[in-house]
C-alpha cells in the first residue's frame, strides 16, 4: 500500500470519526444507525478500509450532516484518481483500459518508460499481448474480452508512425528472457523488437545484465510529457500527476538509462535472447 495513499485514507478517516463524535454517537450507535458491522466502521474511521461512495453518503444523512456528503466523497475521488484498483478498472474487462491508453497516448508528445519483466505494451506483437491477456484475466479473474483488448492495443500503437512524437524506452535485458508464451511466440516478440530500433520516433535502450546502476529499477513507470506518471503494482495502477512524483520518477529514468546500450548493441541482445529461444 502506498504510503501517501495510507496517510490520505487515514485523513478521510479521522473526518468520519469527527463527524460521529459531534453528531453525539458512539461506534456502537453509528454502526446500529447504519445497519452495519460495529468492525466495518472501525476499519473505516482507521483507514484500513476504503469506503464506497455510498457508504459516505450514508454516513453523512446518518450523522445528520448530508451537506458534507460532497466533501467526503470528493475526498474518496481524489485517492480513486490517483490509485485505482484493477478490480475495479478491469470489472468489465481489458478493453476499456486499453481505450484509456489510446487516449493517454494520443494526447501525449513523448512517453518515456522503464520494463523490468516484460516488453512494453507499444511494442508487443498481437500474439504475445493475446498471451499476456489471457494470463491476466485468469489471474485477476476478470472477464475475458482478450481479442477486443489486443485489438485494441495494437490500434494504440498507431501512434509510433506520426511524426513528432518520442518513445524513450528502456527494458531490463532479464524481460528479453521471461517467458510467458510459446517459445516460437516470444522469438517472434523479440524480432518485432529489434525491427524497431532506428525508428526516428523511438528510443529503445537495453539495460545489459551486469551494467553498473547508481540505483537499481524496482518496478517499471512510464511519464507521459511531464504531466503524469502510471506505476503499475499487483493490485493497484497508481496515476500520479504532482510534480514531485513527475520529476522522482524522471530523475529514477535518467539514472536507469545511464547503463543502456542503444542500436547495433540492442540488437545483439535482443538476438541472443531471440538464439536463447530457439535452442530451448
Amino acid at each position: 500500500m502506498s504510503t501517501d495513499f495510507q496517510s490520505a485514507r487515514v485523513g478521510l478517516g479521522a473526518r468520519l470519526r469527527e463527524l460521529r463524535t459531534e453528531a453525539g454517537f458512539d461506534g456502537k450507535g453509528i454502526a446500529a444507525a447504519l445497519g452495519w458491522q460495529r468492525s466495518k466502521v472501525s476499519r473505516l474511521e482507521n483507514g484500513k478500509q476504503t469506503p464506497s461512495r455510498n457508504d459516505l453518503k450514508e454516513w453523512a444523512q446518518a450523522v445528520g450532516r448530508p451537506d458534507v456528503s460532497g466533501e467526503l466523497t470528493g475526498r474518496l475521488a481524489g485517492l480513486e484518481t490517483q490509485y485505482r484498483s484493477w478490480r475495479r478498472q478491469l470489472i468489465g474487462g481489458h478493453r476499456a483500459r486499453q481505450e484509456l491508453g489510446i487516449a493517454e497516448s494520443a494526447a501525449t508528445r513523448t512517453i518515456r518508460g522503464l520494463e523490468v519483466t516484460r516488453i512494453p505494451g507499444l511494442f508487443q506483437t498481437a500474439e504475445y499481448a493475446r498471451h499476456t491477456f489471457q494470463a491476466n484475466a485468469e489471474f485477476r479473474q476478470t472477464p475475458r474480452d482478450v481479442e477486443d483488448a489486443v485489438r485494441a492495443r495494437i490500434r494504440r500503437q498507431d501512434v509510433l508512425y506520426e511524426p513528432g512524437r518520442r518513445f524513450r524506452f528502456l527494458v531490463w535485458e532479464g524481460a528479453l528472457y521471461i517467458v510467458t508464451c510459446p517459445h516460437a511466440v516470444m522469438a517472434a516478440q523479440l524480432d518485432r523488437l529489434a525491427g524497431l530500433i532506428g525508428l526516428d520516433t523511438i528510443e529503445l535502450g537495453i539495460i545489459p545484465f551486469g551494467a553498473r546502476l547508481r540505483r537499481s529499477p524496482s518496478h517499471g513507470f512510464w511519464i507521459y510529457d511531464q504531466r503524469l506518471v502510471i506505476v503499475e503494482t499487483i493490485n493497484t495502477e497508481m496515476w500520479l500527476d504532482d510534480q514531485g512524483s513527475i520529476a522522482l520518477y524522471a530523475r529514477a529514468w535518467d539514472w536507469v538509462s545511464e547503463a543502456a546500450v542503444y542500436g547495433p548493441r540492442a540488437r545483439r541482445l535482443i538476438g541472443r535472447a531471440k538464439a536463447s529461444m530457439e535452442l530451448s
